[in-house]
């Protein structure tokens, strides 16, 4: 199977091969895997992305009741079970989905560790269908149950969240099928909603990055959102609160946007429509740019056109090659602040959901303090401090 054949091709060579479930990975000497001769090939070419790095595993099952691809994938293990959202998102190939759910669940284990949480990295991905209507709450139910049977028949390896495009409902109906799920809504024990703290953790980032650049506050500053969903949209108040000079914000999305000119009436924020793949925004003229839409986004083509001093968003994986377009971001003398550091909120509000949820959890509000050792802030601090004595770029 070509990995650059489009995902329903995929499903259609399993189907063809008498399959509905098929993974791979490596083993504890690093030999590579497949569970099946139609993975071969695609195992082969995914040990050759530059996101695989000794991944534990990719599985993948088409849905009993939806007919969807459903997919985890498991970095490492050795700090316990993978922990990480799962995507409802469309992909062109079934190499992108691949890269994506690498990159993806890698970044999970460097996030999870980076925040002193006891689970591994992991990554959920649902591939989107042509000819499917995802705003109908009763398709959307079938396909998320039908994930929650899934990562149930992975016995645990494997627990699910809230990520881009889900919803605390598509938890609800996931928690009907598996017990291995957090970020469940509240009326059912659960954490609910991770965007509020995710966007608190990403304000800190920013002061962290700021102090260090030799400013103190927020106050008086121009800040750029790309993105104007659940983060943003939090991320927004925080600053409101700060004291910013000006808030421009862009989406794809004009919901998203009509969403957001409802809630602030404030005239330091700016709101834009932007046609998808217009990347514009991110050439904008302020302190501090914020890419809170989707990963990969800084590369070549865009770092050249970037003019804020600061880089520091909530989307996971800003940058398209980790290494070379963190090096571009050196050169340029722009501060990156690596997503995996400023974005751990989500995963800490509801890592460890199943013991359960406390109003101002002193454990998760400790993150947010300036003062604690292992939280952003002080956190941040040394990776910048480390950074800039090594001249190395921080990530």
């Amino acid at each position: 199977m070509d990995l650059t054949r489009p995902v329903d091709d995929f499903i259609a060579a399993l189907c063809d091969g008498g399959l509905r479930r098929a993974a791979f990975g490596t083993d504890r000497q690093a030999t590579l895997w497949a569970s099946s001769p139609q993975l071969h090939a695609v195992a082969a070419a995914a040990a050759a992305d530059p996101d695989f790095h000794g991944h534990t595993g990719a599985f993948f099952e088409i849905g009993a009741e939806s007919d969807h691809l459903l997919c985890a994938f498991i970095h490492r293990s050795e700090r316990g079970q993978a922990a990480g959202g799962v995507r409802f998102w469309s992909y062109p190939t079934l190499g992108r989905l691949v890269s994506d759910g690498l990159r993806l669940s890698r970044a999970m284990g460097q996030k999870n560790a980076l925040a002193g949480l006891w689970w591994g990295g992991g990554k959920g991905i649902i591939a989107r269908r042509p000819g499917h209507d995802y705003r109908d709450p009763a398709v959307r139910r079938t396909i998320f149950r039908d994930y929650g049977r899934f990562i149930s028949g992975l016995r645990g390896c494997y627990v699910t969240a809230e990520d881009v495009g889900t919803r605390p409902e598509d938890m609800a109906a996931i928690f009907g099928t598996t017990r291995h799920t957090t970020c469940i809504p509240p009326a059912l024990g659960g954490s609910g909603n991770p965007g509020i703290l995710t966007a608190r953790g990403v304000v800190v980032a920013m002061e962290a990055a700021l102090t260090h650049a030799g400013n103190e506050t927020l106050a008086g500053k121009r800040l750029v959102l790309q993105g104007a969903g659940n983060v943003s949209v939090n991320m927004i108040g925080e600053l409101l609160q700060r004291d910013v000079a000006s808030i421009v914000a862009s989406d794809i999305d004009a919901e998203a946007i009509e969403g957001v000119r409802q809630r602030f009436s404030d005239p330091r924020v700016e709101l834009c429509l932007q046609p998808a793949g217009d990347n514009s925004i991110l050439a904008s003229d302020c302190d501090i740019l914020a890419p809170n839409a989707v990963g990969g986004i800084l590369d070549a083509a865009t770092i050249p056109a970037i003019r804020a001093p600061i880089v520091c968003g909530a989307a996971n994986n800003q940058l398209a090659d980790p290494v070379a377009d963190a090096q571009r971001l050196h050169d340029r003398g722009i501060l990156f602040v690596p997503d995996f550091l400023a974005n751990r909120m989500g995963i800490v509000n509801c890592a460890n959901e199943q013991y359960g949820v406390i109003p101002n959890d002193p454990a998760i509000e400790s993150h947010l303090d300036r003062n604690s050792e292992h939280g952003i802030y002080r956190r941040l601090r040394a990776v910048l401090a480390g950074a800039r004595a090594r001249n190395h770029p921080p990530a």
